[in-house]
């Protein structure tokens, strides 16, 4: 990867010092922030322009999308590279490097919102059916990925904040857990009984690797904390082989989490708060499976539907 231009890597200092984002969001940023810089050198045919030079402007950023599709970019990755674009012409406007942000009026593709991949509530029950029956051969890796299953569909978490999930972090009485999200934002969201079990009964197999200062509550064999990578596959291999479900990873787990509370009836802003969104328009994609489930109700039902 390039070394970035200093007013990049200013910025990029910016996000991980300042905003605290996740390393892996950094290097997100520092991705779409090179290939913006390759696509200048060769719009502007030199090497030696300045971000304030007049000809990076609005009509080469979207240049840039144009040159980002011509590249066989879907339209949602073109979106995410004009809002990182975006957020660094606004950092350097404010430390006042630019007169003003070219991006803010360059308008983002088009996207058509859709519901994320989920498990219907007959799946759900029958890849726990089936890590049921695992968790009974009482192996460490079996009762383990019962306890992903269970904290990842149970309590909405997402990856990286089952990954951080730590012993210390579990209240049994209060049935609740304390997690750090994104920014570092902690929250403490509902644990369910079904997954105090599911910790019970991995505790023996986990004692018996983890050292007794190891505080993580996933362990590896060798009883270091268990690799983002290694959940990802218990719970891929979950979910292909009880319900066939090829290409869904953790997300799916959290997304149908949403779904199912959502079609219960719960209160969106509720949701929300359960999840960790910012914003309410995140958790907003979840009520089209609501008014999806109403329409099919009434078509089902009303004598005039048809």
């Amino acid at each position: 990867m390039s070394v970035p231009r200093p007013e990049a890597a200013d910025f990029l200092r910016h996000l991980a010092d300042e905003r605290q984002l996740a390393e892996n969001t950094v290097k997100a940023y520092r991705r779409d922030l090179g290939q913006l810089e390759t696509f200048l050198c060769e719009y502007l045919a030199r090497e030696s322009w300045r971000w304030s030079d007049p000809d990076v402007d609005r009509l080469a950023l979207r240049a840039f999308l144009g040159w980002l599709s011509r590249q066989g970019l879907s339209k949602r990755s073109v979106a995410r590279k004009l809002a990182a674009t975006r957020s660094f012409f606004a950092f350097l406007h404010l430390e006042e490097r630019i007169p003003s942000n070219p991006g803010r009026t360059v308008r983002a593709p088009k996207l058509e919102r859709r519901l994320p991949g989920h498990l219907s509530p007959t799946d759900v029950d029958t890849v726990f059916g089936y890590a049921e029956v695992r968790a009974a051969e009482n192996t460490l890796a079996g009762t383990r990925t019962l306890v992903i299953l269970e904290l990842l569909y149970g309590s909405g978490l997402r990856l990286s904040e089952l990954h951080g999930v730590d012993r210390s972090a579990i209240g049994t009485r209060a049935r609740q857990i304390r997690v750090v999200g994104k920014g570092s934002k902690e929250r403490i969201v509902p644990v369910t009984d079904s997954a105090l079990r599911a910790i019970g009964r991995y505790e023996p197999r986990r004692r018996e690797v983890a050292a007794p200062e190891q505080d993580a509550l996933l362990v590896n064999q060798e009883g270091g904390r268990l690799s983002r990578r290694s959940i990802q596959s218990a719970v891929r291999d979950a979910l292909e082989r009880a319900a066939g479900a090829r290409g869904l990873s953790t997300h799916a787990l959290r997304h149908s989490f949403a779904t199912h509370l959502m079609e219960a009836g719960a209160d969106l802003l509720a949701v929300k708060e359960l999840l960790g969104h910012v914003s309410l328009s995140t958790t907003q994609i979840y009520t089209h499976t609501s008014k999806e489930r109403l329409l099919r109700v009434y078509k089902d039902a009303h004598p005039r539907s048809d």
